[in-house]
């Protein structure tokens, strides 16, 4: 059926990945705090610093130095002043950080730290589950489990005792229900993801949410069970609609009927790229990479329109391309163009 598999997640490339030694230069370059910017947490123009949202509303970190970040600085020297506003857009935004393959406790380390000076949450996505994506776009992940194993580990000890949202694995539970991963890994996949369960939720401060799929893939009777095999229950909840362009009410609707199948477990939503909701036309097996005519959605918050929904989240990096697809660059990689029209999309 259309849409079984989710959208493949993006894997993080070097340029991705920032070490805690250029997070806290980033910081002090701009001043970024819990107190920073204007009285709304934002700052005055197009020549400001990217700061923080309010806590209330928004208690997840802000990166300073994103490529959204930088792309607004490098627009503004070059004088494309209503292309840095529409850029900025993304950039004043909490986004997802996708933990890479090679050092995954300096990552989190760094990451978790600028977030706590700021007096923020990090919001953190790992994605290195062994034979990941089926060997599609974003294709890879750990050489095996004990690899694995040590990869969770190292993002354990560099989050420690700091406040951190972990977004867990996407795609992986969905294509144990599809059948993209090949029947020999599968119980191994099942007790990788319930050890990362484990492990994360062993921390003082750090939530975690379990992918689950999306409103268009299939139906919550298909994943409910291999979600509770995977360690949900042990989990603060399941992610859905991560990477892709499903509606916020279609995802409501969604996340309510799995709920109910996974002991009323809460979720949060990806609505980082939803706005217009999903692309209906081109090849039907690859609506979900780079889209053309999509928008910014909902940003995010912890003031949801469900009580069982616990934030709306910018999972996915938007203007980072999903793949090799529509002109687009490698995975992970930034796409100038489709970021403002991403933006352009939304005023």
């Amino acid at each position: 059926m259309d849409g079984m598999r989710g959208a493949r997640p993006y894997a993080p490339g070097a340029r991705t990945r920032v070490s805690a030694a250029l997070l806290g230069a980033a910081l002090l370059l701009t001043g970024c705090s819990s107190a920073g910017g204007d009285d709304d947490g934002h700052g005055g123009g197009a020549n400001a610093a990217v700061t923080q949202q309010p806590e209330d509303s928004d208690p997840y970190w802000v990166n300073p130095d994103s490529r959204a970040a930088r792309q607004v600085a490098a627009y503004t020297e070059a004088g494309r002043t209503a292309d840095a506003e529409r850029v900025r857009r993304i950039a004043e935004q909490p986004t997802g950080e996708w933990i890479g393959p090679e050092n995954p406790e300096q990552e989190a380390r760094g990451f978790t730290e600028a977030a706590a000076k700021a007096g923020r949450t990090a919001l953190l996505v790992l994605y290195d589950i062994p034979h990941r994506d089926c060997g599609q776009y974003s294709q890879g992940g750990a050489a095996d489990g004990d690899g694995y194993r040590a990869w969770i580990d190292g993002v354990a000890r560099g989050i420690g005792d700091r406040a951190a949202t972990v977004v867990l694995e996407p795609d992986a539970v969905l294509h144990l229900v599809d059948g993209c991963t090949p029947e020999e890994f599968r119980e191994e996949r099942y007790d990788l993801l319930q050890g990362a369960v484990t492990r994360l939720k062993s921390l003082k401060n750090t939530k975690v949410y379990l992918d689950a799929g999306n409103a268009g893939w299939g139906h919550p009777d298909q994943i409910f069970e291999p979600l509770r095999r995977a360690g949900v229950e042990r989990a603060d909840g399941f992610a859905v609609n991560v990477s892709n362009f499903y509606s916020t009410e279609d995802s409501l609707a969604y996340g309510r009927q799995l709920s109910a199948k996974v002991g009323g477990k809460h979720f949060v939503i990806d609505t980082s790229r939803n706005g217009n909701g999903p692309y209906t036309g081109g090849d039907p097996g690859e609506r979900w990479c780079n889209p053309p005519g999509r928008a910014l959605g909902e940003p995010p918050t912890t003031r949801t329109a469900d009580p069982l929904v616990d934030a709306y989240l910018w999972v996915k990096r938007p203007g980072e391309s999903d793949g090799t697809c529509k002109g687009g660059p490698k995975a992970g990689e930034w796409w100038e163009e489709y970021a403002l029209r991403l933006a352009a999309a939304s005023e």
